[in-house]
């Protein structure tokens, strides 16, 4: 009789908490809660700037700032927005060739289209026509296209649409998709659906390269993300007959696929997309990207909501729980390009905090 009652209160424990979970749960969907941390991670990181504020690690935080704008209404951060560009006299950072120094512009070219001010997007008309009118100065290695790299796809691209889109010249577009097809031929490994980062992580036709422990192919958490956000950015921009608009479509649900069913249990992909176990710890920058794009997909009848639903829901409630509660945002790999182990709850980075507040952007969208 003493067992019965043990057994009952213990299953009673366990219903409590599952029931305690689901609330808590519910309510990291809640509109007021999404906004409360989104201002609550921008406010922090916005106290700790890091990098040069043209450097691709804050063109991808700005991105995450504007969506926290769009998402709070907070003045404060559209001040800081504001203050950005005009601190910066509206400018890329140093080269004009190079993906990573015009990924600050995209969030030049939201403020333009807010402010409606030339100054803010002559500088970034000036650097973009030197982008796709001059070569690439290759040093002939992997270097072999303008867009060489897999994480170029976010830096660029959103770039040149946001600015075809708002001055009406087609050139940006048509630049955009001549480049990004070269870099998806390059790098895009169709059994697997996933993008190498580099030439230096492609496997050779006679098998051999770079291997992790495991022996599968090495695909970069981050480097897929920053591929998969800027394709919803693109696909955000681009309008629906644009002929080219299916190709983008495709490649986003192909990813979006394969991606899915590498989510861990804890919602979080690992550094290493093939091999997690290699990669204690999940990966927030890589994670954020992905939440935000499916969450994209899904608001935007790209993805199929029974099927992606679930995975986001998992992402975001795994994104929340590495976010302190001052705002920093953890688990977040250092600046590198490949996979990495030395991520912990203290590791943060701007381009972490911009991947979470542009996957808070969607999920606040979603009508569960």
């Amino acid at each position: 009789m003493k067992m019965k009652k043990v057994v009952c209160l213990v299953l009673f424990a366990l219903f409590a908490y599952a029931a305690f979970a689901q609330k808590a749960n519910k309510e990291l969907f809640s509109k007021k809660y999404i906004r409360e941390i989104s201002k609550r991670a921008t406010d922090w990181q916005l106290k700790h700037p890091k990098h040069d504020p043209k450097d691709w690690t804050n063109g991808a935080f700005y991105a995450g700032v504007f969506a926290a704008w769009q998402t709070t209404g907070s003045d404060s951060i559209y001040k800081a927005l504001l203050d950005l560009g005009n601190s910066q006299q509206w400018k890329s950072f140093r080269r004009w060739y190079h993906a990573d120094d015009i990924a600050i512009n995209q969030v030049y070219i939201d403020m333009y289209k807010k402010e409606k001010k030339d100054d803010m997007i002559q500088p970034t008309i000036d650097t973009i026509d030197k982008h796709v009118s001059l070569p690439y100065p290759t040093k002939g290695k992997v270097d072999v296209i303008k867009w060489w790299w897999c994480d170029a796809l976010f830096m660029a691209p959103p770039t040149l649409v946001k600015l075809g889109m708002a001055t009406g010249d087609d050139k940006y577009l048509k630049a955009n998709d001549e480049y990004f097809k070269q870099t998806y031929d390059l790098l895009y490994d169709k059994q697997e659906h996933l993008f190498a980062r580099d030439l230096n992580y492609v496997i050779r036709p006679d098998g051999s390269g770079h291997r992790e422990a495991n022996g599968q192919k090495i695909f970069w958490s981050r480097g897929n993300g920053w591929v998969m956000g800027g394709l919803v950015r693109i696909l955000d921009e681009l309008p629906k007959n644009y002929t080219h608009r299916p190709f983008y479509e495709n490649l986003l649900k192909e990813m979006a696929t394969r991606v899915a069913g590498l989510q861990q249990s804890d919602g979080l992909w690992r550094a290493s997309l093939l091999d997690p176990a290699s990669y204690p710890g999940g990966e927030v920058s890589g994670t954020g990207f992905y939440c935000y794009a499916m969450a994209w997909g899904i608001n935007n009848g790209l993805l199929d909501k029974k099927q992606f639903l679930p995975v986001v829901e998992k992402a975001w409630v795994g994104l929340t729980k590495c976010v302190h509660a001052e705002g920093r945002v953890g688990w977040v790999q250092p600046i590198g390009g490949s996979p990495e182990k030395n991520i912990s709850a203290d590791s943060w980075e701007v381009y972490g905090t911009g991947a979470f507040l542009l996957a808070a952007s969607e999920v606040i969208k979603l009508k569960r």
